[in-house]
């Protein structure tokens, strides 16, 4: 079986793939896999990190606002296109698997052409503009909830949850406290900006952190972006962790996220406590508003918050044990289970395996 992965210029379109691959590989060894990403985005390393054959292509983005980019991005997505259909037609593979990004839409378009069938997975509560692209090329979709079966044709859409990657449930909390070097005592949060990182949330930890410390130890994952550094016996930072993300959900109490359905669906698997802030004016919203009206999590428009808001907030929060276990008991239960087996099942039938 030959499956030809496409995502990437974000992790989030890359994280559900990575938990599909693991599982058809643990199933099917000798299954074989290639994966078209983008040319410079930050999916490389962590696809590498799985020892995944990586090629890259052109690809645009189509924008529903101005931009001079939007000049130049048809003719990148032409290129994108070309590039696919000689890799599918010299990889040959018996499907081709998407989670949503503009990199994947000329793939999914040229495996059509050449009768490469596609399945495409919906995270998000509203549907991105790469999947309605994609839609009509797809022989199945799978989406992470039961909104998207009036988004989507419903006769191929099959609600399954959202993948998530096996490692992160195999830390336990003494190994991560060990390999961050925290203080068991000292309660733990963990702020996520999201695959390329969140200025904003940045710059408001950096400008909380004196506060923080006085009765919290942070993980900062900055995602790269961030203009200073800071250092306190009880503050971590790192760009990205990949296979030590395990650590990560493993020594947090509560989680500050951004609302990416990627990182969400982890820590829902997880059953984190949740602060979401979703990036303004975007699909986001939706995902944070689909977790709050829940239960699942604590929305935080990004406008309202301050740093003094802020660290009140978490210090609120850490200091209220029943309901922590209340949030991640009710985050836990808001996304379907084993959604990457289900989703193989599904690979698996449709390739006669």
């Amino acid at each position: 079986m030959k499956i030809l992965l496409s995502g990437g210029g974000t992790i989030g379109s890359v994280s559900p793939l990575i938990a599909i691959y693991e599982e058809i590989k643990r199933q099917k060894p000798a299954a074989e896999f290639l994966w078209l990403a983008t040319r410079r985005g930050l999916e490389h390393d962590l696809i590498k990190s799985y020892n995944i054959p990586v090629r890259s292509i052109f690809a645009g983005k189509f924008r529903r606002y101005f931009s001079w980019q939007n000049f130049f991005d048809p003719v990148l997505v032409l290129l994108g296109f070309f590039q696919s259909l000689k890799v599918i037609f010299q990889f040959k593979p018996d499907l081709i698997l998407s989670a949503g990004s503009f990199v994947s839409v000329p793939t999914v378009w040229a495996g059509r052409l050449l009768g490469a069938p596609a399945l495409i997975h919906q995270q998000d509560v509203l549907p991105g503009l790469a999947n309605k692209l994609m839609a009509k090329s797809a022989k199945i979709i799978t989406a992470t909830f039961e909104k998207s079966k009036s988004d989507f044709p419903e006769k191929k859409t099959i609600i399954t949850g959202n993948p998530v990657r096996s490692e992160i449930f195999e830390a336990k909390k003494e190994e991560a406290y060990a390999f961050f070097k925290l203080e068991p005592a000292i309660p733990t949060i963990l702020v996520m900006g999201g695959g390329t990182g969140a200025t904003a949330i940045n710059n408001l930890v950096l400008a909380s952190l004196d506060q923080l410390v006085q009765f919290c130890q942070v993980i900062h994952l900055t995602g790269g972006r961030i203009d200073q550094l800071a250092e306190h016996p009880r503050y971590r930072s790192y760009d990205f962790l990949t296979s030590q993300i395990k650590y990560a959900y493993a020594a947090a109490d509560l989680a500050v996220s951004r609302a990416g359905m990627s990182a969400l669906s982890e820590l829902a698997a997880t059953q984190k406590p949740t602060i979401v802030i979703p990036i303004p004016n975007s699909h986001q919203l939706y995902n944070a508003i689909e977790f709050a009206k829940n239960n699942a999590a604590i929305m935080v428009e990004e406008k309202n918050l301050t740093p003094a808001s802020f660290t009140a907030g978490v210090k609120e929060l850490l200091a209220d044990p029943a309901r922590l276990l209340h949030l991640g008991h009710n985050i836990g239960q808001l996304i379907p289970a084993e959604a990457t087996q289900k989703i193989v099942r599904i690979i698996f039938k449709f390739c006669g395996e």
